[in-house]
């Protein structure tokens, strides 16, 4: 009777123990945070579309400025990286994987604002910069080799204005370089123009919006710009808190996206390269949402399908895709860095 006595008190203990343990893991486990094991360190609604790249860039330590834009040029494995700062080089050059490679040292640059990477998928691109300054370099819009040569200035450099001949700008938020050579130029950010501008190859002005309010086809403070395949132009209306989309060749209105912005204004607008999401920043609550890109013949309302939370003060502004991977890269001001997000269906994390 001892022996079965004492047999009893070690099982009866033994299974305390199991049910402590047990009880113990699922604390553990209940505290965890629920994405943990998509590798994220960030809070994400919706379906999860990106993670974050840890390992990009491998030197963090040469954001020495504001970071404003970032541009992709998917055929060189090249992302540029545009800084505010003083004495501070306006353009940093890193690969895709995360090696720099080198900083334009330019004084042709005072206060850059969008970045842009034209024809990436050839041999000869160039990289168009936004110019915001005030100085006698400021108020337009530069085009550049992929070394820091300054190729062509479009606008009246040091001269703001409304003027369209000779061209003028105030603030020029960002420019977007169709694969035709044409170009729609948002103009301008905070300054006495509020402007959707389409010019032809030639540079020559083909359609333009340019009226303050809160109607269709009117803006405030328009922030970034692009063309999806189907001839639609979608437009980060920040001040009023929308996205506008204009037919691409009448410049006629089509409708407008406002329902996804009540807490926070759009300040970046793109297109991934399955033409199935819009990446969009709002720098305020520090978010980087995806919307479902609506069908042909459709605008609709937006519908966000994934959310990605940054931290407090990140403050992320405009974004750029690479094309080829669809790897994320996201200028963050208040951070002062970029960061790249890669796509789940890269490595097949996810279905």
């Amino acid at each position: 009777m001892k022996k079965r006595g004492a047999w009893c008190l070690i099982a009866s203990t033994m299974a305390s123990l199991a049910v402590l343990l047990m009880l113990m893991h699922g604390t553990i486990s209940t505290q965890q945070p629920a994405s943990s094991s998509l590798g994220h360190d960030y809070p994400l609604l919706g379906r999860p579309l990106f993670k974050l790249d840890v390992n990009w860039p491998r030197s963090a330590e040469l954001f020495t400025g504001e970071v404003f834009g970032v541009a992709v040029n998917q055929r060189a494995g090249l992302v540029y990286v545009a800084q505010r700062g003083d004495n501070v080089p306006k353009v940093l050059v890193f690969t895709t994987d995360g090696d720099f490679l080198m900083s334009w040292n330019t004084t042709t640059l005072e206060m850059p604002h969008g970045i842009f990477l034209a024809d990436g998928a050839s041999s000869n691109p160039t990289v168009w910069i936004t110019d915001v300054g005030d100085g006698p370099h400021g108020h337009c819009i530069k085009q550049y080799s992929p070394s820091g040569k300054l190729l062509q200035v479009l606008g009246t450099p040091g001269k703001k204005g409304s003027g369209l001949k000779p061209l003028q700008f105030d603030n020029p938020a960002e420019i977007f370089v169709h694969a035709s050579g044409e170009m729609y130029i948002v103009d301008g950010d905070g300054g006495m123009n509020n402007r959707l501008i389409k010019l032809s190859k030639e540079q020559q002005v083909l359609w333009i919006h340019g009226e303050q309010g809160q109607g269709p086809a009117q803006f405030n403070i328009p922030h970034s710009v692009t063309v999806d395949n189907v001839h639609r132009v979608w437009v980060a209306d920040r001040g009023n808190k929308r996205i506008q989309v204009f037919n691409s060749v009448t410049g006629e209105w089509m409708g407008m996206w406002g329902s996804c912005f009540t807490e926070d204004a759009p300040f970046s607008v793109r297109l991934t390269p399955d033409k199935k999401y819009f990446v969009v920043v709002q720098l305020n609550t520090n978010q980087i949402s995806l919307l479902s890109a609506p069908p042909v013949g459709s605008i609709g309302q937006c519908v966000v399908a994934s959310v990605i939370q940054l931290a407090e003060e990140v403050k992320p502004h405009l974004v750029d895709l690479d094309l080829e991977t669809g790897a994320l890269y996201v200028a963050e001001i208040g951070a002062q860095q970029a960061q790249k997000f890669t796509p789940f269906s890269l490595e097949g994390s996810l279905p």
